[in-house]
This record gives structure tokens, sequence and C-alpha cells, in this order.
């Protein structure tokens, strides 16, 4: 008699349903924009696939390229938005996995939460938010533009990726899971009338609180982001192990270890410590949030999954959160990293770099948009039906460029897209082709 046995489809989707949490969301009941025809043989749940479409798009290569706080071409160590991906990954796993909630969706939504982030990190995307906005003295954009063009958020540009610029099929996107998309837009905050042009908002349920795997991602999000900045910050001498030390949370998590803190080498302290942070804030969120889903459960009569279903729509935004006690631990240390890290000389100057780049480059293709590559001027006659700049006389161009390109709103847009997509060395190539031209550059 073999042992052996082989799952099918159906048979993975049972024992899922068996496993989960009756407030998870099973992998059946994914909904997609588009109907996709499925391909014998390939036995992945739904939110696995979109966890593969992720991993093999073009967005998430240059993700490591791309700053997270420290720019990642001056050393080996400090985390890059990709890095950043994983870590906010693997919490977010571990969070969905011990509150019982769907695991792959959880890792697929994290695993694309930052696909739209520019270069330079949040320093990129203010940049491009305050010339759109007409905030930004150096571009200023007609008012007739800035009335119409709308904002720049990267969650939002997130969706934009996903759902327009990755193209893989015959039809722009790689029509993830709207499942999948909400939780990707709803990572940070998000609006209901938030002025950013989104191809799709079916699905999205903008004026209401996330689903529980994508709000997993969520506080995933910002535990990785506030102990990873700690920790580089700590690495590049920004601040020292003492002065951590003195944090309310640094003193719990050291009591918690015991004397042997004390006599740890100092790079062992501070890994110690780093790691007791996390496991605090974690160990912290799955308590209390599986005490909050079940007095939910309990007040709104749900014993099973069906019945959730009716009220999934009614838990709060922060069902899966910290308790206040840790919440006022966590901003404390949020308040400490922008003070002692984020808000010191080397990163202020990486910061006034990149907006001079951002910016340089705006400026540049949007006062001659002949520099613009030839596949983004064939997309401006294509979906915006502007002259294709390559065609026309050059004694025409300077009037066709002011009369129509700089009269459309989504030719400004179609940059922004552009920049918002470039990796940091990307960035600066560009920069240094356009500003500081040298004799052995290439064209």
């Amino acid at each position: 008699m073999s042992i052996f046995f082989r799952n099918t489809r159906e048979s993975l989707e049972e024992e899922e349903a068996r496993r989960l949490a009756p407030v998870a969301i099973r992998s059946t009941e994914a909904h997609r924009r588009r109907p996709e025809t499925e391909r014998p043989g390939d036995l992945r749940l739904a939110f696995q696939r979109d966890r593969d479409r992720i991993l093999h798009s073009r967005a998430f290569r240059r993700l490591k390229h791309k700053t997270q706080v420290f720019v990642p071409h001056v050393g080996d160590h400090p985390r890059t938005r990709l890095t950043h991906t994983l870590e906010v990954s693997q919490l977010a796993r571990t969070i969905a996995r011990v509150l019982g909630l769907n695991e792959d969706l959880a890792e697929a939504a994290a695993l694309g939460h930052d696909l739209g982030h520019t270069a330079f990190g949040h320093t990129g995307e203010s940049v491009l938010d305050g010339i759109l906005r007409g905030d930004n003295r150096e571009v200023q954009l007609p008012p007739s533009i800035v009335a119409e063009v709308g904002r720049f958020k990267h969650n939002y540009q997130s969706l934009r990726v996903v759902d327009l610029f990755e193209r893989r099929y015959a039809d722009p996107g790689i029509n993830l899971t709207d499942q999948v998309r909400e939780a990707i837009l709803k990572h940070t905050s998000w609006k209901v009338d938030y002025p950013f042009p989104l191809p799709d908002h079916d699905g999205l349920n903008l004026d209401q609180p996330c689903h529980l795997e994508g709000q997993a991602v969520a506080v995933a999000d910002e535990i990785a982001q506030q102990t990873h900045d700690l920790e580089d910050g700590l690495r590049a001498h920004l601040v020292g192990l003492a002065e951590v030390e003195e944090l309310f949370i640094a003193r719990r998590v050291i009591d918690d270890v015991g004397p042997a803190y004390a006599d740890e080498r100092p790079w062992m302290r501070q890994n110690t410590l780093i790691r007791g942070i996390i496991g605090l804030f974690v160990s912290d969120v799955v308590e209390v949030s599986a005490d909050r889903i079940e007095r939910f459960c309990t007040r709104n009569d749900v014993s099973d999954h069906d019945e959730f279903v009716t009220r999934a729509r009614e838990v709060s935004q922060t069902t899966v959160w910290f308790s206040s006690e840790v919440e006022d631990l966590f901003n404390e240390l949020k308040t400490f990293i922008y003070s002692r890290i984020i808000n010191q000389a080397p990163v202020s100057r990486q910061d006034w770099r990149a907006r001079r780049v951002m910016t340089a480059l705006f400026r540049a293709f949007y006062l001659d948009p002949a520099v613009l590559p030839d596949y983004l001027l064939l997309r401006a006659n294509e979906e915006l039906d502007l002259p294709y700049l390559r065609d026309l006389p050059l004694n025409r161009v300077a009037a066709t460029v002011s009369g129509e390109y700089h009269t459309c709103p989504g030719f400004a847009r179609l940059i922004v897209d552009h920049l918002a997509g470039m990796s940091d060395r990307f960035a600066l190539e560009e920069y240094r082709a356009l500003q500081l031209p040298s004799p052995d550059q290439d064209i």
C-alpha cells in the first residue's frame, strides 16, 4: 500500500477551510476584476497565485534598489524597500497564523504593499505630491492642471502598478484579487474621496475598514518599520545604545531578559533588545487582537464563518492592533526614532539630495518631453491622444508641447508614474545624464 498522498486544489481548499478561524477569508471567496480560465494542473489557491504574480513582477524586483531610510548604495547592511517588504511579510504571516487568519492573503498583500513607493523613500513621495498640488516653487504646473491631475500617495500608486503597469497578460495589470488589492491600499491611511486616479475602485470598499488579514499587514508594517529603522540607526551610529536603553519599551525588554542582559557584549545587547522589542509588539498584537475578535463574535452572536461574513465589515479598523498600553510604548519609540535618527544630518542630507533629483527630473521631462524615452512618448500618443513628438517637424515641437502636452493633466500624471517607478539608482543615473553631462557617458 502506498503512503504517498497527492492533494488536489479542492482538497487543499477543504483543508484550508478546516484550518482557518471563522473570521478568516477563504480562498474560495477570492474575487478578481476579470474572470480567468483555470490552467490545467495549477494547484495553487487564489491568494497563492496573487503572491506569485507579485514576486515575479518587475516592480517587486525594483524594490531592491529603493531607499527605506538609508540609501542602499552606501552600504551593504541598511534595509532597502525590498528587505523591509520581506520583514513585513514575515511578521504579517506570523500574526495571521496565530490568529487563524488566511496566511496566503496576508503574505500576498504584504509583498505588494510598497510596489508604488518612489525612489528615495517618503521624500520622493512628498516631492511628487507637492508638484501635483502646485506647491513646488521650481515646477509650477498651470492651475488648470493642478485642479484635475490629483494627488500622489504610495499606497494608491501600488494599485496603479498592479492594475495597470505590470504587463504579463493580454490585458493591463496582473489581475489580483480584490481582497489583496484592498489590503495593499489600506496598509496605511486612505480616504473615500482622495483625488487619485485609480483605474478601478470596485472591490476596495473605501468607506469601510479593511478585513482582518489586511489589518495584520498594516500593523506588521508599523512594527517592521520602527524596529528596523532603530537597528539601522544604531548601526549607523546616529544614536547610542545607552540612549535607547532609557526608553520605557527598552526597560521593559531588559527587565524581561533579567541580569543576563548586563553581562552580554554591546552588539549582543543590541540584538537582544531589537529582538525583544519585536517580540513584545507581536505578542501584544496577537493577544489583544484575539480578545477583540472573540468579543466581537460574542457580541454579534457569530459562531461560524457564514455568520461572520454577514457582519465582517462591522469590525473596527483597529481590531488587529496594539493594546493601549503597548501603543503608548510604540509611539514613544516612533517619536524617538524621528528625533534621533530620521531628523539627523546624514538622513536630512540624503533627503535634500533626493528632493533635488526628483524635482529636476520632473522639471526636465515636463518642460522638454522630447528627452523622455520613446516608449513614454508612444504611451502619451496611444493613451492621451497627444502627437508623437518624434514624427513632428522640429519647428512644430515647441508649439505642440506648449499647446497640447502642457494643457493635458494626463501628461503630468504620466511623468509622475514614470518617476514613481524608478529605483534610486536609475533616478540618479537619469539625473547625471541630464544635469551633469560628461564626454564618456552613454546617450
